[in-house]
């Protein structure tokens, strides 16, 4: 009984300790698919092979109007403080209902160098010269960001991998699974649009 209960407590030991991989994000487009495993051309111009995860989720980013930036609406932005501290936004994802609280906070983000990122609910939305602001809060605290005219402003929408095709622009999040480099989750756009987060 004491080795079952020593086993045991080994067990819920290693669960405790056990940490999901890490993920990574490549930026780039399709350069070839099939049903295991896609070919990306990433930014920096270097091509990377990944596995297809069984579950791998796919979602299309589509350009949406600025007047949909709303109070009350969960949105993700990418920003880059100014000198002066002022985050200037470089995109805005209004979130589906359905995906509000995702990655709720502030963080560095690595779409610039030096750029954030902000997931939050909009509390308020103001004209500004050459753009508007919105306030946003999230749980331990609050930015107010500029949102220049003539960024991109994108929501997102559930897809099929009929979505990926050469050409294709994407995201792409990564994991290392059984000693492979898998996507998890791919962002495309369609007909050439590329996801701008």
């Amino acid at each position: 009984m004491k080795f079952i209960s020593m086993a045991v407590l080994a067990l819920f030991s290693a669960a405790a300790f056990a940490q999901p991989a890490p993920t990574s994000r490549l930026r780039g487009s399709i350069e070839k698919v099939d049903a295991t495993s896609i070919v990306i051309k990433e930014r920096n111009g270097e091509t990377m092979t990944l596995a297809l995860a069984d579950n791998l989720a796919v979602n299309e980013v589509l350009p949406l109007d600025p007047a949909a930036i709303q109070s009350g609406k969960f949105v993700g932005t990418a920003a880059m403080p100014g000198a002066d501290g002022t985050l200037a936004a470089l995109e805005v994802l209004v979130f589906p209902e359905a995906a509000r609280g995702t990655g709720e906070g502030h963080s560095p983000w690595d779409l610039q160098p030096g750029s954030t990122m902000t997931n939050a609910t909009v509390t308020a939305v103001a004209p500004a010269a050459k753009g508007r602001t919105m306030t946003l809060r999230y749980k331990d605290g609050e930015k107010t960001i500029f949102v220049p005219d003539g960024i991109p402003v994108v929501t997102l929408q559930p897809a099929d991998r009929s979505l990926l095709v050469p050409g294709a622009r994407v995201i792409v999040t990564a994991q290392n699974r059984d000693g492979k480099p898998t996507a998890v989750r791919i962002t495309a756009g369609r007909n050439g649009f590329a996801p701008p987060m």
